[in-house]
């Protein structure tokens, strides 16, 4: 079918048409012609304030699938995905059974073949994720893993750590490691501080994160390799990743799209959607994640969507489970913090970035080109209810209220989702 968007801004620095508006005419999946004043055919995508760019990419969902399913499943986590402007997605490995064999690697991308994005499985480094006996990682390679990561918890063991990152060398592949000393964060709940205190919670304090930061990175450096440190949270994070970059070690970081929004102060109602991991920091550590983004020392941003059902959150604030919904309201907390022009310098954290760094190749934005697009309004106007969820979970702190900026569209494998 034909799909016009009509009078669109163009926002992607690899494209002839960059800052400039366009009407895009796409047929059968292929861009056919990018011009102004375009004859109105097919199915007409317009706004007020549109823009355009190259299908976003999510470095960090949890689709529960196999295991979980009834928190979210690949297909559920796809149409998820598509409404929220995200036409790729790498998804962690922490299922029921694990992500940790060829045939595991092999059920999501089957599963995943008609989803409109395209979905990259990270495999398991070690067995059942619990960071003591490594997996057979180039098989879990060959049949399509991307990365390589115990997910949402961390390689506590320096011995794996090591092997791992020479292990994957063979095939110039990627560790990704979420940096948590889970002695440290024992029991804990929230970020240590004053307000944890305040609180009488069990707090998580920022050491437990940039001590691992620190070991992974004396490992990198002994055995080369490439190294990726998933969802940073703290100011001495930050300076230790950007230092170790100046030292030219192959390494690269992102941050979840909430971890800039709220602050620890957030948790005072003890509402358990705030509950996540790594936790709400300090203001200070905020500015710090800020000024990594704007001067490069934090490459990408990732939802780290992670669904939960009311059984795992209506409960006390230290027995709920850790986590929140992040891939459909990415875009409005994203316009929220960063204003709607601040916005726009960080898109390559959500488009070029991830793709590179996972070795996968970058959509292109011209004539001729297949058509992966994601298509936004920064001055739309929503409110996420059960009408507009489309996760099969509702874990959100944003839920029954109005967001600012709007998925309109997102194209790709000639398939196409609209907003309703």
């Amino acid at each position: 079918m034909k799909i016009l968007i009509k009078d669109a801004l163009i926002l992607h620095p690899g494209s002839p048409y960059h800052q400039k508006k366009k009407d895009i005419l796409i047929n059968k999946g292929k861009i056919i012609r990018i011009e102004q004043n375009l004859k109105e055919e097919g199915t007409l995508i317009k706004g007020k304030n549109l823009m355009v760019s190259i299908g976003w990419f999510d470095m960090r969902s949890n689709f529960n699938d196999p295991g979980n399913e009834h928190k979210e499943d690949i297909i559920s986590g796809c149409e998820t995905a598509a409404a929220g402007g995200f036409t790729g997605v790498a998804i962690l490995p922490n299922t029921k059974p694990s992500l940790q064999s060829k045939n595991d690697i092999g059920y999501v991308v089957s599963k995943a073949e008609k989803c409109l994005p395209d979905i990259y499985p990270y495999g398991s480094v070690t067995k059942d994720n619990e960071g003591e006996e490594i997996t057979e990682m180039i098989d879990q390679h060959t049949a399509g893993a991307v990365a390589f990561t115990d997910g949402e918890r961390t390689l506590w063991n320096t011995d794996i750590m090591l092997k791992a990152l020479l292990y994957v060398k063979k095939f110039n592949g990627l560790v990704i490691n979420k940096p948590e000393d889970k002695w440290l964060n024992f029991l804990g709940n929230m970020h240590e501080g004053i307000v944890s205190t305040t609180l009488g919670l069990k707090g998580m304090p920022s050491i437990g994160e940039e001590i691992t930061i620190e070991r992974d990175l004396r490992i990198l450096g002994y055995t080369g390799g490439r190294l990726h440190f998933s969802n940073i949270s703290t100011a001495n994070a930050v300076r230790l990743i950007r230092a170790a970059k100046k030292s030219h070690l192959d390494v690269t970081c992102d941050i979840a799209v909430h971890q800039i929004a709220f602050s620890d102060h957030s948790l005072n109602d003890f509402d358990t959607n705030f509950k996540v991991n790594p936790p709400f920091r300090a203001k200070s550590d905020i500015n710090a994640l800020i000024k990594g983004l704007k001067d490069g020392t934090i490459d990408i941003i990732v939802s780290s969507h992670s669904p939960q059902d009311t059984e795992s959150k209506k409960l006390e604030f230290d027995l709920a489970e850790f986590g929140m919904l992040g891939l459909q309201t990415f875009y409005p907390v994203t316009v929220n913090v960063m204003g709607v022009d601040g916005w726009k310098l960080f898109l390559e954290k959500i488009t070029v970035n991830p793709r590179k760094r996972l070795g996968l190749e970058i959509p292109l934005l011209k004539e001729g080109a297949s058509a992966n697009l994601t298509v936004f309004d920064p001055t739309v106007k929503w409110n996420l209810n059960a009408r507009t969820n489309k996760s099969k979970s509702t874990n959100s702190p944003f839920w029954n209220k109005t967001l600012q900026g709007m998925v309109l569209a997102a194209i790709n494998k000639n398939k196409t989702y609209i907003a309703g």
